[in-house]
């Protein structure tokens, strides 16, 4: 039997930094306007980031493919608040010496409220506090020879947002800090620690083109397996994206590369991801992609 950890990070890789962060995102919607997109990851790599953040191969040959879908949207609900969602679908695959493990189903579900009080008090100012919860959309598999999709336990998450328009120039910035508690798995008897993350982009456009680069990772306390702390488990990670982008038809189209800089108890290696982004609003037509 391999040990679960060989390829317990592969949902967490997508599943905690899956989903496209949108331009402007911390302009709380208008109430009945909100956005749509659909995301598409692929990572193939046979590297890993051990305990000790070293980037070496997968023990016994070990080779991951993952791919995802995520459809993530949001609403404005009324002045100052709006609603997020994510949805997300996994199909990962582990082949090692010992033999091919795959599968597919649904990944963590996660919501969230934000509000920005700045608006509340007449102010138009691009900051908001996000709260929200990740509730695992599969179980979590007690044979540790099948790949899990989930860590299988609720996490709740506050985080600060801050955004730039740097308007008349085409270009803007934007990023959130927060801290997430997980709750542990009560089943299998783990509690893989509470995170620190951090997300940040500068983008802009030019004609009919954009281009975005983000900044993003985060840092896990020392998880605790069957009332032991391990601190050898614990799971960071820092990802730096280049993407570009193009209006097509309603909306907006956009591919990037995701790097893997550093980590720890984690899959390594560069990552593909496509979407597509469009406004919308239950008033009419919402506008262009972003």
């Amino acid at each position: 039997m391999r040990p679960r950890r060989a390829f317990g990070g592969l949902a967490l890789l997508v599943a905690v930094l899956g989903g496209p962060a949108q331009a402007g995102a911390q302009w709380v919607e208008q109430p009945g306007f909100g956005w749509v997109s659909l995301a598409y990851y692929h990572l193939d790599t046979s590297q890993r980031f051990d305990e000790e953040g070293t980037k070496e191969p997968f023990p016994f040959e070990g080779h991951s493919i993952t791919n995802s879908v995520f459809i993530d949207a949001a609403v404005g609900l009324f002045k100052g608040v709006d609603f997020w969602g994510q949805a997300p679908v996994h199909s990962l695959d582990f082949s090692d010496s010992g033999g091919d493990r795959a599968r597919t189903g649904v990944g963590d579900v996660r919501l969230w409220l934000r509000a920005s009080p700045q608006r509340w008090f007449g102010k138009d100012f691009p900051f908001a506090i996000r709260g929200g919860v990740k509730l695992p959309g599969s179980e979590f598999p007690v044979d540790a020879e099948i790949i899990p999709l989930t860590d299988g336990q609720r996490d709740w998450e506050l985080m600060a947002e801050l955004g730039h328009s740097f308007w008349p120039a085409p270009v803007y910035a934007m990023g959130w800090v927060g801290y997430r508690w997980r709750e542990a798995n009560e089943e299998t008897r783990q509690d893989w620690g509470d995170e620190v993350f951090f997300f940040s982009a500068v983008g802009g456009n030019v004609g009919r083109w954009g281009y975005k680069v983000d900044f993003e990772g985060f840092w896990g306390d020392t998880p605790i397996l069957e009332g032991i702390p391990v601190s050898t488990a614990r799971r960071r990670l820092l990802i730096l994206t280049p993407y570009v982008s193009y209006q097509i038809g309603p909306g907006g189209a956009q591919g990037g590369v995701r790097f893997t800089l550093s980590g720890q108890n984690m899959p390594a290696g560069p990552a593909l991801t496509l979407g597509y982004f469009t406004r919308w609003s239950v008033l009419g037509s919402g506008g262009g992609g972003g």
